[in-house]
């Protein structure tokens, strides 16, 4: 091959490469826009999914942490009212509610109760599971009762002609109890009432005849008193409902009244048949079924308790005056209190109330007993009944959280009918045992 042509082959084989590794042509300004938009979407896309991770991630935390709060306010025996809250030292209505941030929002849901103090006898709050409360009690009960019968006919001008009695009593009763309650589950309570009854009854009875009045037979005054173990009370409460989708607390609860205090029909008595002592007890057995409800809304809770008191008649075969008492079957009393509760500050509370109960009648199988040369004789037996008792009361309620296991509660109850006791005062300082 010539030597030229050599030369020339390999110029050729060399500017192949050369062609190969030439610079692309440069894009046109337009698809070089598009390009950077492109990686921006897809830079700010990275940047909105790590911080989407990142907040999924404090989510999840912050609802471990939440859960750890409520078991810990649940283990407390603390309502939480908010999802998350500074230190809380106790629980609602006992004056440990925190400001709520709105008045009329529902709570968050929560597995605890809310205590009500102006609920003396129910309650609202659940003791902790194994942990036992235990709760002194102090209250005082005065009645005052003006009565005037009249048994005979009225005249123009009212002028009376036949018999009619002014009695007129006075009743204070005075009651230490210790209550101890014991938390088995978070669901379920047992609870025991221990009293001790101090009680004394005062009555002034004036019977006069008219027509003539000379005939008059003067006042009768008599004074008596008694004191020793009341009735004991037994209960058990179960939380059926908690504050979740709408829906109240719900607690059902159920107790048993024992009648371990001073019969009534087992008191000693004159030959008119008045008691010498007071007593201290009802003289019958009782179960009284309840149903209570707390619709908390920052910064106050609605409350209801419902309930019935079905009481056990029972033979007493008691001689009382010119009666023989065979029987005595008291009514039962359906019962209702709406209130509200309303949290000053995170210690102090206030509730109000309205309570009622229906008493209904009480029936008796009695018989005469007429004497005749010194000989007494039983008459047939006869039905006696009472008429029915409208209880109304109007209740005031005070609680103030002294340390983190004690709280204070005061009660006042003023009585809103004629059937009603004038004053019913109770403060209870339930606190929590280790």
């Amino acid at each position: 091959m010539p030597r030229g042509c050599f030369w020339l082959m390999n110029l050729g084989l060399m500017a192949v490469p050369m062609v190969a590794q030439a610079d692309p042509m440069p894009p046109d300004p337009q698809t070089a826009d598009l390009l950077l938009l492109r990686r921006q979407i897809a830079e700010e896309r990275g940047a909105v999914d790590a911080q989407q991770r990142t907040l999924d991630a404090q989510k999840q935390r912050l609802n471990r942490l939440e859960d750890a709060l409520l078991d810990r306010m649940r283990a407390e025996g603390l309502p939480m009212t908010a999802p998350l809250l500074p230190m809380v030292e106790g629980s609602q209505f006992v004056g440990n509610q925190p400001p709520a941030p709105e008045v009329g929002v529902k709570p968050p849901d929560s597995d605890t109760t809310p205590h009500v103090a102006v609920l003396a006898d129910q309650g609202g709050i659940l003791s902790r599971p194994g942990r036992l409360v235990i709760e002194p009690t102090v209250e005082y009960i005065r009645s005052d009762r003006n009565r005037f019968v009249f048994r005979g006919i009225e005249i123009p001008q009212s002028v009376l002609v036949g018999v009619f009695d002014i009695n007129e009593s006075h009743q204070d009763i005075m009651t230490a109890a210790a209550t101890a309650r014991f938390g088995l589950t978070n669901r379920l309570e047992l609870s025991a009432r221990l009293p001790w009854v101090y009680r004394r009854d005062t009555a002034v009875l004036v019977p006069l005849v008219q027509n003539p009045p000379q005939s008059g037979t003067g006042t009768i005054d008599t004074s008596t008193h008694g004191s020793g173990l009341g009735d004991i009370e037994l209960q058990a409460r179960y939380q059926i409902a908690d504050a979740r989708h709408g829906w109240p607390y719900m607690v059902a609860g159920l107790q048993l009244i024992t009648p371990t205090g001073s019969d009534p029909f087992g008191l000693p008595r004159d030959a008119l048949g008045n008691a010498e002592k007071s007593a201290t007890g009802s003289g019958f057995w009782a179960v009284q079924p309840s149903l209570t409800l707390l619709m908390p809304s920052d910064p106050a809770t609605l409350f209801g308790v419902f309930g019935y008191t079905y009481n056990f008649g029972r033979n007493v075969d008691t001689r009382i005056g010119d009666a023989q008492i065979d029987r005595v079957e008291p009514g039962g009393a359906p019962s209702a209190t709406i209130g509200l509760g309303l949290s000053l500050n995170p210690r102090l509370s206030m509730s109000f109330a309205y309570a009622h109960n229906w008493q209904f009648a009480t029936k008796s199988r009695i018989r005469p007993i007429s004497i005749t040369n010194g000989v007494e004789t039983l008459g047939a037996p006869i039905t006696s009944k009472t008429r029915d008792l409208q209880i109304g009361r109007l209740l005031f309620g005070l609680s103030y959280r002294a340390t983190q296991r004690t709280t204070l509660d005061w009660i006042v109850e003023i009585g809103a009918t004629d059937d009603a006791a004038d004053l019913r005062t109770t403060l209870r300082v339930p606190f929590e045992l280790k």
